[in-house]
């Protein structure tokens, strides 16, 4: 892990972030459960990427400023990051909360540092017929029931959390009612402003998610000027946990066909 301090617009900011591999860069944001849940994902990328997975301020215990109240916020302080590094070409893949990030990322970048997207079960929009589930209001068991293909594998009783684990989730749970609590889970201007990111985006979707429903994921998918929505058979809102060679087999193909190096060098 390393701490970055971005531009001197945000003297306060502190990105603590892993770095592995070469080549391309690959931006990933881990949604609500935190940097574990795209760690997996983050090793494969770094084989033949430069992976670059930051902890969201506010997350696992680390600083997040007064003034990071929303996503929009959260997705800038990534773009000034990328800016400030001179980085170019680079693919984000953003899972549940993290692929929000991605997209209001991507609405932003007028200097066209990104050139792929990848949304894995990502909230953000409002779909009115296919209303995102209120994770919030949810007891462990329904939350492994919307959230997995096979609940009775990954549901995790709270009672036998040691307490540090659980004071963990505790914060990086008010984080996000922090930064996604008001309006739930959705910006309601961005479905109308996808439309103007015209990068090629690829929506992963698990079949089983009951968070954010594929149904959910086709309207997200739609709204894009060049997206493509792929569903996981057997997979709920972690398709990259759940069922990773299928996931990572979508990503590596979307990585190769969307990287202007090789386009260029073709």
């Amino acid at each position: 892990m390393t701490t970055d301090r971005t531009a001197a617009v945000y003297p306060d900011l502190s990105l603590t972030m892993s770095e592995a591999g070469s080549g391309r860069p690959v931006l990933l944001l881990h949604g609500g459960g935190g940097p574990a849940t795209v760690a997996g994902l983050a090793g494969h990328i770094a084989r033949t990427a430069h992976a670059i997975t930051p902890v969201h301020p506010g997350w696992d215990g680390t600083h997040r400023p007064e003034w990071l109240t929303g996503i929009d916020d959260l997705a800038l302080a990534y773009l000034h990051h990328l800016r400030d590094r001179r980085l170019d070409d680079v693919l984000v893949i953003g899972s549940s909360l993290g692929g929000w990030t991605a997209a209001e990322m991507a609405v932003r970048d007028t200097a066209g540092i990104i050139t792929g997207l990848v949304l894995i079960s990502a909230v953000g929009v409002n779909v009115e017929t296919e209303p995102i589930t209120d994770f919030f209001a949810l007891d462990a068991r329904s939350a492994a029931e919307h959230s997995w293909h096979d609940p009775d594998r990954y549901h995790v009783d709270p009672a036998g959390i040691p307490a540090g684990e659980l004071a963990r989730r505790q914060g990086n749970t008010a984080t996000v009612r922090t930064l996604a609590g008001d309006p739930y889970m959705h910006d309601p201007k961005l479905l109308r402003r996808l439309g103007r990111v015209h990068v090629p985006t690829l929506l992963v979707w698990g079949e089983s998610d009951r968070i954010v429903t594929p149904a959910y994921g086709a309207a997200y998918a739609d709204a894009f000027a060049n997206g493509t929505l792929e569903v996981v058979p057997e997979a709920g809102h972690l398709p990259q946990i759940e069922q990773p060679e299928a996931t990572i087999a979508l990503i590596d193909a979307h990585l190769r066909r969307t990287s202007t190096r090789l386009i260029d060098a073709g």
